[in-house]
């Protein structure tokens, strides 16, 4: 009998150590997952356009200008048909310990075309039968410190954006229409930022980043800093002042840049202009910049939230000087942004928009001791900086893409000779956050013509359907045509040809998925 008890006490036990090992269990699964975050982007699209590189090479990873040094052209018959896929996962580990004190932030993408590349390490390939590519790219890694509610500072590889709104609690929409809407910078750079909200309406940011360090023992580094400073005028208006700063003593290799893609280089003379549609100094010396911004940004209910009217803009000076030994030249050039919005309808889907773009040229490149445009990162980097929240496909580019960025103007210098854009959007819910139809219509110009071509650049149309079953989660189709102007008669634009090419055109279907 006691026998029996001693059992009885023994299996109790147990039970009792296995309720609790099992609550346990379940703490502690709570616990990982308030400690782990996980973000998930994923894009399916297919593409038919009579766009292409000539160049094998590139196996149809065409990052930049159309008609530049990336060997794309538009073609007369037999269009490219394609699809591809990118995904990319943003974890986020916040130990407990700390309770929000220290935080790590993590971003990697993987992007391939499907049947292009297989048993091999390198990016946005691994669609091929039997795949097995490594792959995967280090977009973030950086440490988020948040000390107290009104100071945030990132210190690693992070994002930099020309936006003073904190990037990891910003949506998109905020961040490609307010600031500078990344048309000066938006890429990724190891350094530190710091977001500090002093006062309710005020707000301000800091940051220090180290475009290349090339040679660790020489003095040849490429080092970024900047400041931006925001403030509520009211519960609608708020504008801002923001100073950006470039040290560029990275010159090396007849003044191409020991740093950038490839063998390209980086800077304001490396072979990257021909990619990126930037202008290219005709330097073949090194050379030593300092080259600063200074600009002012403005919006009131940029994404209708708040009434039936918005709007958003900046006006920025790009000012510095380059010395080399033969040369001394003088930056100087203006840029302009305006969109206006109006909600007619239920939802913020049901707007037609406005939106105008002008940046300064120049007529003699550096031949004048002066440089009267705009630089932005895509002098230093592909992509550098990415204007895509314009409404257009092909006359300026579109965000939503895996391994082809390409468009007409891929930057807002249009290599020197300035631009003036404009565009004019229409979007509307015929089922209420279901089903959407929009159409954008824009053209652009060239303040300053090239040598054989003249100002005007072109005319595009699109139209687009966008279908929502589940909330995050869109099915959609959209058509663009672009008629090319005598902008592109110059061969120095067009790639070389003794004729204007033939006009640009696209269909899309996509897929896309916000998970989390």
């Amino acid at each position: 009998m006691r026998n029996s008890k001693i059992i009885f006490s023994i299996l109790l036990l147990m039970a009792i150590g296995l309720i609790h090992a099992s609550e346990f269990k379940d703490e502690k699964e709570i616990r990982d997952r308030d400690e782990w975050q996980f973000i998930g982007y994923y894009l399916f699209r297919g593409e038919t356009v009579n766009i292409a590189p000539e160049l094998e090479f590139y196996k149809g990873q065409v990052v930049g200008r159309l008609f530049g040094d990336n060997t794309s052209v538009t073609l007369d018959s037999d269009p490219s048909q394609f699809f591809e896929q990118r995904f990319l996962a943003m974890m986020t580990y916040s130990p407990r310990l700390f309770d929000g004190w220290a935080k790590m932030r993590m971003s990697f993408e993987l992007d391939w075309t499907l049947g292009v590349g297989n048993y091999t390490s390198a990016g946005n390939l691994g669609g091929a039968f039997s795949a097995d590519v490594v792959n995967m790219q280090t977009q973030n890694l950086f440490m988020e410190f948040n000390p107290n509610i009104k100071l945030y500072v990132n210190a690693g590889l992070l994002r930099l954006y020309d936006n003073i709104r904190v990037p990891y609690y910003t949506g998109k929409d905020d961040l490609v229409n307010t600031g500078y809407r990344l048309a000066f910078w938006g890429s990724d750079a190891s350094g530190v930022s710091a977001h500090y909200f002093f006062k309710s309406d005020q707000r301000v940011k800091a940051g220090w980043y180290k475009l290349y360090e090339n040679h660790i023992e020489q003095n040849d580094d490429v080092t970024l800093m900047e400041i931006d400073y925001e403030r509520d005028l009211d519960i609608f208006n708020s504008i801002g002042l923001s100073f950006w700063y470039l040290n560029d003593d990275g010159s090396s290799q007849a003044g191409n840049g020991e740093g950038g893609i490839s063998i390209l280089g980086q800077g304001l003379n490396s072979k990257l202009a021909g990619y990126n549609g930037v202008v290219k100094f005709n330097l073949a010396e090194t050379y030593e910049a300092d080259i600063y911004w200074l600009g002012s940004h403005f919006h009131g209910n940029p994404l209708l939230h708040q009434g039936r009217f918005g709007y958003s803009g900046f006006v920025v000076n790009n000012r510095g000087k380059v010395e080399s030994e033969n040369h001394s030249i003088e930056v100087n050039g203006w840029a302009t942004n305006l969109r206006l919005a109006y909600k007619f309808g239920r939802t913020i889907h049901d707007y037609v928009s406005f939106d105008g773009m002008f940046t300064t040229g120049d007529t003699a490149n550096i031949s004048d001791g002066k440089y009267t445009g705009v630089l932005t990162g895509n002098n230093w980097g592909t992509p550098g900086a990415v204007w895509f929240s314009h409404g257009l496909y092909l006359l300026l580019p579109h965000g939503d893409v895996v391994n082809r960025f390409i468009a007409a103007t891929i930057d807002i210098q249009n290599l020197g000779y300035g631009l003036g854009v404009g565009s004019l959007k229409a979007s509307y819910d015929m089922i209420p956050w279901k089903l959407r139809a929009e159409s954008a219509i824009g053209t652009g110009i060239a303040p300053v013509a090239p040598v054989g071509g003249g100002n005007f650049m072109g005319f595009e149309a699109n139209i687009g359907v966008v279908y929502t079953p589940k909330v995050y989660f869109d099915l959609e189709l959209h058509a663009a045509y672009m008629s090319l102007g005598d902008f592109y008669d110059a061969t120095l634009v067009n790639g070389g040809l003794d004729e204007r090419p033939a006009n640009p055109w696209k269909i899309i279907a996509s897929l896309k998925w916000i998970m989390f």
